[in-house]
């Protein structure tokens, strides 16, 4: 498979994250528009098929391990394309034009990508076109396409990402002991100490919250001792969450307050991160599982967000990560990529 400027082949979307790895093969939308009468969307390019493993790729003292990843892509990606061009779908020859590649971690972990991927994909390809973007970038072309707004990407963690178009700006993702504010773990731990202030007698305690948290992981007097050596304490502090999310819908004060506390803080890092000014549209797109909370979190978070953002309007996330890493290597295929690079956030190798 070799890649040209020509913008009519095949383009590779990766979402690499905690849980595992998902890949994308597309049609670019030169593609597409060929192909509408199946139901090609445009645009941002037409998914052919996705792929995923349960295997999330290895971090170790270098960072993001590039041939771990790579192990994955490349053979599924090989895949993908035969099948693509053996079923007529591959556009003329079956190749790959360009390659958008989101991981957590990219900004602070990923000079290893940065410098093996541009190589390796030229070898197994011929592909020149590649961007390499932070899971926050994925995730925010994903919910709101190449337009200016905001996005805050919640789940375990939390940061929000926003554009003018010329720069980015970031509020928060760092980390459970340091920031992720208003995140599926910040809640969690929350509602647990909440349960543990209601075991000792003390001020703030929730006796619903402890119910569910011995209900869930037992006597919590036996807590610390089975959290505090874990490697996934984040994880498992959000696996709390919907329990608190549970005891606010049931009317218990103590949740409802720490989901109002909670909606503050998302409002606080869309607000930081919002782009300003008459040329833009003030958009502002919520995605992840966090938000799958429903109106005990979504209620006060609207609330928050008209004090802190009259002006701004809260829409729908298109998609999501994937579909947004592919929106990428679409718009990169085609020279018309319009989010700006960064250093870290989005490098681009042409």
């Amino acid at each position: 498979m070799r890649s040209s400027s020509a913008s009519d082949g095949l383009v590779v979307g990766v979402d690499s994250g905690g849980s595992g790895l998902r890949i994308a093969l597309a049609r670019t939308a030169a593609g597409a528009e060929a192909g509408a009468e199946n139901g090609g969307a445009g645009g941002a390019g037409r998914v052919l098929e996705t792929v995923a493993s349960g295997e999330p790729v290895r971090t170790g003292p270098g960072g993001i391990d590039a041939d771990h990843l790579l192990s994955q892509v490349l053979p599924a990606v090989e895949a993908m394309a035969g099948r693509a061009t053996g079923a007529g779908q591959g556009g003329e020859d079956g190749r790959i034009v360009a390659v958008a590649v989101g991981a957590a971690g990219m900004a602070t972990l990923g000079e290893r990508l940065r410098a093996e991927l541009p190589g390796a994909l030229e070898r197994a390809w011929g592909v020149r076109r590649l961007a390499l973007a932070a899971d926050a970038v994925t995730a925010y072309a994903g919910a709101l396409g190449q337009r200016p707004g905001a996005v805050v990407a919640g789940g375990t963690g939390l940061i929000a990402l926003g554009t003018d178009l010329s720069g980015w700006r970031r509020a928060d993702g760092w980390g459970h002991l340091l920031g992720d504010c208003g995140s599926g773990a910040w809640i969690g731990r929350a509602g647990l100490e909440a349960a543990m202030r209601a075991y000792d007698g003390r001020r703030g305690g929730s006796a619903a919250l402890l119910a569910r948290a011995e209900e869930r992981f037992g006597p919590v007097a036996g807590l610390p001792a089975a959290l505090y050596p874990r490697t996934d304490r984040p994880a498992v502090l959000a696996s709390f969450a919907p329990e608190v999310a549970g005891c606010a819908a049931d009317g218990d004060p103590v949740a409802t307050g720490i989901l109002e506390r909670a909606a503050g803080h998302i409002a606080e890092a869309a607000a930081a991160v919002c782009p300003a000014g008459p040329a833009v549209s003030g958009e502002v797109a919520l995605t992840g599982g966090l938000f799958r909370m429903g109106e005990p979190l979504l209620g006060p978070l609207r609330a928050e967000l008209g004090v802190l953002l009259p002006e701004a309007r809260v829409v729908a996330a298109a998609g999501d990560p994937l579909s947004g890493a592919v929106t990428i290597a679409a718009a990169l295929a085609q020279d018309t990529l319009r989010l700006p690079a960064d250093p870290h956030l989005l490098r681009l190798a042409r």
